[in-house]
């Protein structure tokens, strides 16, 4: 009997965080060809966005059982948000190691995961800028062609530096900017950074960064610090959660004394632990709140948690929680960017 329940529960409860939407995951074993890579985007066209602040789409979602508001109408801060990888089923027809921003179904996929389940937390402080990407597929992660990964990840950082160029000449008007994003997003966001804010003239309008899901070595940025306090306006964050006691396998992620690791319920490096107490709600199945899920402790450059708090979850297997990076710490990333916001003000304010 006991088997059973564990047969019946446990898929639906390893939807109750995991946001991101995991489709079955294929290998492409072809060579990286760029006449098989579909078309680049047109910024101009707005279907070549997946969120804008003007529009209704699924940015301006509120989490059921919570008392948020989307604010967006009424925001006087940017939010520049690069969604993770959702393009990880076999590719139809050519084997194309970039997805195409007209493919109706990963565009579905992009929406009804990344953007409501993580870009939403944004809406509360800023307004919401997502570009449709050409994503590297998941291969690029598990292959040994390393020629196809860098061709493959520099093509989509392309479609999001021309993303970010063309919302600088239309849509900023000089407003302040956060960027934000997980998993392959955070690989662009950090070249992204890199090549506009850090140390440039750019760098004066940036609010904060999460750049999350994508470990961040000591270094990586000259001028820009990660976050040390609530609030710390121009810094940013980054975190890969675990469960506590494990060690995930060397590959994308990693771990070590120069990995840069903010714990999202203390909102700083330490290795403080952090009861649930502090936590603040995450969403999951059915884009549900839920309050106190878990506790919180850096270790050795990983973000370690406990099970979460939920019906049944005595029954989870998961130990690498990477999908549920953002929505796992849903109401205190909202918290925190409506601080950061709040401290930009006030300190650019005396300038």
């Amino acid at each position: 009997m006991y088997a059973l329940i564990r047969i019946i529960l446990i898929p639906s409860l390893l939807l109750i965080f995991t946001g991101c939407f995991r489709p079955k995951r294929y290998l492409i074993e072809s060579a990286y060809s760029m006449d098989q890579q579909p078309n680049a985007p047109d910024y101009s066209n707005s279907a070549h966005w997946a969120t804008l602040p003007d529009r209704q789409d699924a940015a301006d979602f509120i989490p059921r059982k919570s008392a948020y508001i989307d604010q967006q109408s009424t925001s006087k801060v940017d939010v520049f948000f690069i969604h993770p990888t959702l393009y990880a089923a076999k590719p139809e027809g050519n084997q194309s190691w970039n997805a195409d921003v007209n493919d109706a179904r990963i565009n579905a996929r992009v929406d009804s995961n990344s953007i409501i389940n993580q870009a939403t937390v944004f809406n509360g402080s800023g307004r919401i800028y997502s570009p449709r990407y050409r994503q590297a597929h998941y291969s690029v992660f598990v292959t040994k062609d390393t020629a196809a990964r860098d061709q493959a990840l520099a093509l989509a950082y392309s479609d999001v530096k021309k993303a970010f160029e063309y919302y600088l000449r239309h849509y900023n008007k000089n407003r302040p900017i956060i960027i934000a994003s997980h998993s392959q997003g955070s690989i662009h966001a950090i070249r992204l950074i890199q090549d506009f804010f850090d140390g440039k003239e750019l760098q004066a309008q940036l609010v904060a960064a999460y750049l999350i899901g994508r470990p961040i070595s000591k270094g990586t940025f000259k001028y820009i610090s990660p976050i040390e306090t609530p609030g710390q306006a121009g810094t940013f964050a980054s975190w890969c959660t675990f469960k506590k006691g494990y060690h995930p396998e060397k590959g994308f992620f990693q771990e070590g004394p120069t990995i840069i690791s903010t714990n999202p319920l203390l909102w700083n490096t330490s290795d403080t632990y952090a009861s649930r107490s502090l936590h603040r709600g995450g969403v999951g199945l059915n884009f549900k709140f839920r309050k106190k899920l878990t506790d919180a402790q850096n270790h050795n450059g990983l973000l370690w948690i406990s099970k979460p708090r939920v019906p049944f979850g005595f029954l989870l297997p998961i130990k690498n929680w990477h999908v549920a990076d953002i929505n796992m710490f849903y109401g205190n990333l909202r918290e925190n960017v409506a601080l950061q916001v709040e401290n930009y003000f006030k300190t650019h304010s005396t300038r």
